[in-house]
């Protein structure tokens, strides 16, 4: 969703901020990379080469893609379960798979309303597939950045009632902000916009296992959008001045998981939480 340090000046940008309506299939992207490993088909040659070639050097990555997934799923169950919130804001969502949030949350309350945020060309080339919701409820696309947090919401106002809770979700897009602490800056701001009793579902890479280290070092030198993996304590810090919400900041699988999985790997890199806005 981002590739530049610098927050854009005239609004969403694409790549080496070309238009955001031209997709470069001459590079691979990693929101099809990643549609790529979970099974999708909105992917080129290019993304399923460089999905391959990461592969053969960390295989655990698709464990990590398939982690992710669930961890969303649950996350956005228990907001809606247990958190009673009814609206979502959807951050950085990547093209659509199975279980998208929209379906997810209304699937357990029909009258709830999704706003997904993206700024990639093949996304919303592909939106119409996250748009169907259900009578009661709404979802929308948004083309926004996610370095410009206060464009994100007054976009996402034009859906959802910013007065009552929102759930923010951010899945593994705050590793594509190079600078740690600009990353936590888009997350204050973003939360910030957003009523006492929001919630925030986060989950990013961490750099746990030296094997994934290695892959995405590689993957980031290709040429392709880079992603930086931290170390679990700065992902824990993206949730300062909320209130985390059982059992912390943890290994996705480690989540409030719904059963164990045979052979789940506790230090699976990837680590999530959930927290509500005081």
């Amino acid at each position: 969703m981002t590739d530049d340090p610098t927050p854009p000046e005239t609004g969403p940008q694409g790549p080496g901020d070309e238009p955001v309506s031209k997709i470069d299939t001459s590079v691979p992207h990693s929101a099809r990379i990643w549609n790529y490993w979970l099974g999708g088909t909105d992917n080129y040659e290019v993304d399923r080469m460089a999905g391959d070639q990461y592969r053969e050097a960390f295989p655990g990555i698709v464990d990590i893609a398939q982690a992710s997934r669930a961890f969303l799923a649950r996350s956005v169950r228990t907001l809606v379960l247990q958190g009673g919130v009814r609206q979502f804001l959807d951050v950085g969502t990547g093209l659509p798979t199975a279980d998208n949030t929209h379906q997810i949350a209304q699937r357990v309350a029909p009258e709830s309303r999704v706003v997904y945020v993206d700024n990639d060309p093949l996304v919303l080339m592909h939106a119409h597939a996250l748009l169907t919701s259900t009578p009661e409820g709404a979802t929308d696309y948004r083309e926004a950045d996610l370095r410009d947090p206060a464009a994100i919401l007054a976009a996402a106002a034009a859906t959802l009632d910013l007065s009552r809770p929102v759930g923010l979700v951010l899945s593994g897009i705050l590793g594509h902000v190079p600078r740690h602490e600009r990353a936590k800056e888009i997350v204050r701001r973003l939360m910030e916009g957003l009523p006492s009793g929001s919630y925030l579902s986060l989950n990013e890479g961490t750099d746990t296992d030296e094997t994934y280290v290695r892959a995405q070092a590689a993957y980031n030198a290709s040429g392709a959008v880079p992603y930086h993996l931290r170390p679990v304590e700065r992902i824990a810090e993206y949730f300062d001045g909320l209130d985390l919400l059982e059992p912390g900041v943890v290994p996705v699988t480690r989540w409030r998981p719904d059963f164990t999985v045979p052979g789940d790997r506790p230090g699976i890199g990837q680590a999530g939480g959930v927290a509500r806005k005081p």
